[in-house]
């Protein structure tokens, strides 16, 4: 498959935004790590109070502003420029991680380099980078009650991201919960890795071919 056609398979990425946030409940407290994830605050259904914090210090994020809108003082941990809703609130950042190592967090959503089929994280540093910051992912991944994961399915260069066992350095050990990707929402149980949901047009075994670790269908794909 070429690259092309790798990029417009399944859901793009402000789709998969939209159907991650879905998944987040009224009344959430939800970390948006940096990077892909930050695209859900532009997806909050609408009526929905789902409160968006960022780890330098702030609740309550909203969407990007529009151009020529930016505050350059209002920004997230990414350095993005951010807007802040009514009643949002700014604070230390010792506060911040105190919030988070609290259990405070009814979600964090983050990136990843790799995950494995019993939840290991592997999200700050390549194998053969000379540097990487664990950053909050760290805190993040322990405090938080719920840890999604917002990730292309494969590496630019069609290498599986979804493995067996990890490689690459780990941030946290079995502390991700569900998996979305351009491809499918998977569930990471006790059990293995469920697919949940697969991207329209998407069948399951182009998601197993693209996996490396076994996949098991969800009894909703099961009836289908």
């Amino acid at each position: 498959m070429s690259k092309d056609q790798k990029e417009v398979m399944g859901w793009k990425m402000p789709e998969l935004a939209s159907r991650l946030a879905l998944d987040l409940e009224d009344g959430w407290f939800v970390n948006l790590g940096i990077g892909l994830p930050t695209l859900v605050a532009d997806y909050i259904p609408e009526g929905r109070e789902i409160i968006l914090h960022s780890e330098n210090g702030l609740l309550g994020l909203g969407p990007k502003p529009e151009a020529g809108e930016e505050d350059p003082d209002l920004v997230n941990a990414g350095k993005e420029p951010i807007t802040l809703k009514p009643g949002g609130s700014y604070f230390s950042q010792s506060e911040s991680f105190a919030l988070i190592r609290g259990g405070h967090l009814d979600a964090a959503v983050l990136g990843a380099f790799q995950v494995s089929m019993h939840g290991d994280l592997a999200s700050w540093k390549l194998p053969n980078a000379t540097l990487g910051r664990v950053g909050g992912a760290m805190d993040l991944t322990v405090g938080s009650k719920r840890v999604f994961l917002f990730m292309q399915h494969c590496t630019n260069k069609g290498e599986a991201k979804i493995v067996e066992e990890c490689s690459f350095p780990l941030t946290a050990t079995r502390c991700v919960d569900r998996i979305y990707t351009n491809l499918a929402v998977i569930d990471v149980t006790e059990g293995g890795l469920v697919v949940k949901e697969l991207a329209p047009g998407v069948k399951f075994e182009e998601v197993q071919e693209r996996t490396a670790a076994p996949l098991q269908r969800s009894e909703a794909l099961l009836v289908k």
